[in-house]
């Protein structure tokens, strides 16, 4: 096997397509496939036909009705999380900010998976409308709650709503986009980004200030869905007209409720779902629930928990090997280089990202001073810079048609190097200015990266189980985010309080626990006073060892992405029917 580098030209030949199916490596495109054929799915089956029944002005009008969508989606992600650390702070627990997120992440990417079986096998629209009304639960839930504990199982049910839906969409493009324009397609529906941006820190300091952040949270369950239902209409009716055209193949049955049971069971990989859910959830846990264990990491407890979950999904990966003849995702495809090592370097990523990211937008309110406005729209550079090249990116790719030298001499570099240097700046005394400076650089090493992570598993495996490896791809996100934040946690609750009892005046150290856990009494101190002067310390004392731990991380993600196929989705054809 030869690993070289990467050309920045296109290949002058089109290479020979692989497309993984079944375990097999078959040369052949999915276009080349019929609709009832046996190798998809139903839920695929019905994705497939609606495609050839679409309009072109149906599909103007579904993509509009995405980013209108995506809107109201973002805006409300946005206000959701300004909010968060007020909501904690109210229960005087601000130390748990970002553990709050912990146990969301884990269900929300843990649950995409048996979503991402549900959409193929049940089919596009009914997945969608299902994840509106698992997103309005959360946003009542959060409205309503009382402790911090209500509080996180409402955030599992919010994101668990809107991580799938944000992926229903995903799954709409990639039925209805060729992978040479698929990229742009993807960043297109990312972009409301560039305008909630601005909207979230305003919205919710006009929430805090008048309504309260309970109405803030219960006025999206009204919102969302009615802005859903005019996309969902289109899905359900361009599902319907592919029925009446006979495109979909009619489920005849003399199966038995048992045996129906059984079937659907073996179609679902049920035994599969179930190991991978439970083994990822109880590996998982313990980053969540060790602070409240005696022994800490010690605990009994916590070690069953990892060495149960490890076997789990250990058995997980034999069972999809020699199991099932439907599996979740055929062992070949979970085992090729490209999607395996797209998968560590999304792992790498975004460890990094809830490490530095878990407590700057707090650093940014207390040590700067910051409006909430202004800490959302700093905090936000990310997003703003990330979506603007992720278009660019998507131009690039339509006409280069390569995925790897992108990532590998520009993506990785240019992230590592935002993330280094904040080392150095984020320090009471420096200008804020070089602290943008490092998001800018982390925001084009950003949108670069998230673009080709899609595009990468996309690219290799076939339409059937494109759902698969991105929902596998959206698991590896959240877990490794809550490792993030669970490490991102760990080391604030353990050096912010001992940083703080260093080096606050005696006299107030009887209000340390106070201190640590209230934002509010935080800000309380006027510029100046040895208190503030001490909070100010203490926190840029926290963030230089997150930062340096964060860092440390790219050193995967670059030996990730030079491990990566060279692909080519230029003159590759996998969706059949109209396509953007």
């Amino acid at each position: 096997m030869k690993f070289g580098l990467p050309s920045i030209f296109p290949a002058k030949e089109p290479p020979v397509e692989e497309v993984y199916d079944d375990q097999k490596v078959v040369e052949k495109d999915d276009a080349s496939s019929g609709v009832q054929s046996e190798e998809f799915e139903h839920g695929v089956q019905s994705g497939m036909a609606a495609n050839q029944v679409w309009t072109k002005n149906h599909l103007i009008i579904a993509y509009i009705l995405i980013w209108v969508v995506q809107f109201v989606l973002t805006m409300s992600s946005g206000v959701v999380w300004a909010l968060n650390p007020y909501v904690t702070s109210s229960f005087s627990k601000h130390s748990l900010t970002a553990a709050t997120s912990i146990i969301s992440g884990i269900m929300s990417g843990v649950l995409v998976l048996p979503y991402a079986k549900l959409i193929n096998t049940w089919g596009r629209p009914q997945c969608f409308a299902l994840m509106v009304f698992v997103l309005c639960i959360g946003l009542i839930m959060m409205a309503a709650c009382d402790n911090v504990i209500t509080y996180c199982a409402a955030q599992v049910f919010f994101r668990v709503g809107s991580t799938n839906l944000t992926f229903s969409i995903t799954i709409f493009i990639a039925d209805t986009s060729s992978l040479r324009n698929r990229a742009f397609m993807i960043a297109f529906a990312g972009s409301p980004w560039l305008a909630t941006i601005w909207t979230s820190g305003p919205i919710s300091e006009s929430i805090l200030a008048t309504i309260g952040f309970r109405w803030g949270f219960g006025v999206w369950a009204i919102i969302i869905p009615i802005i859903c239902s005019p996309l969902f209409g289109i899905f359900y009716y361009n599902l319907v007209k592919a029925r009446k055209a006979g495109l979909i193949p009619k489920v005849e049955s003399d199966r038995t409720f048992i045996q129906e049971i059984f079937h659907q069971c073996y179609e679902f990989d049920l035994i599969g779902i179930l190991l991978l859910c439970a083994g990822l959830s109880l590996f998982m846990l313990p980053f969540s629930i060790y602070s409240f264990q005696e022994k800490k990491w010690e605990s009994p407890l916590i070690i069953s928990f990892f060495v149960v979950g490890a076997v789990l999904l250990i058995s997980f990966t034999l069972w999809e090997k020699y199991g099932p003849t439907k599996p979740f995702i055929p062992w070949g495809l979970l085992t090729d280089r490209t999607v395996l090592f797209t998968y560590t370097m999304v792992a790498s990523i975004y460890s990094s990202w809830y490490i530095w990211n878990g407590f700057f937008y707090s650093y940014l309110l207390v040590v700067y001073r910051l409006s909430i406005t202004n800490s959302t729209y700093l905090n936000n550079i990310y997003t703003i810079g990330s979506c603007l090249w992720s278009l660019v990116m998507g131009v690039l790719i339509r006409y280069n048609g390569r995925l790897k030298w992108q990532a590998l001499y520009f993506g990785v570099p240019m992230t590592a190097l935002g993330v280094g240097l904040m080392i150095n700046f984020r320090q009471p005394d420096v200008n804020i200015g070089f602290i943008v400076m490092c998001l800018i650089f982390i925001a084009l090493g950003g949108g670069t990266l998230v673009i080709c992570q899609q595009m990468t598993v996309m690219t290799v495996a076939s339409h059937q189980y494109v759902s698969s490896v991105l929902s596998l791809e959206n698991t590896v996100v959240y877990i490794f985010g809550g490792i993030g934040s669970a490490i991102a946690t760990a080391m604030w609750t353990s050096i912010f309080p001992e940083k703080l009892a260093q080096n606050l005046p005696a006299s107030v150290l009887p209000r340390l626990a106070e201190i640590v856990g209230d934002m509010t009494v935080q800000t309380s101190f006027a510029d100046g006073t040895p208190e503030k002067d001490a909070i100010n310390k203490s926190y840029s004392e926290a963030q230089r060892l997150m930062l340096i731990v964060s860092t440390c991380f790219y050193i995967v993600s670059f030996l990730s992405v030079y491990m990566w196929r060279d692909v080519d989705v230029k003159n590759t054809k996998k969706v059949k029917g109209l396509v953007a």
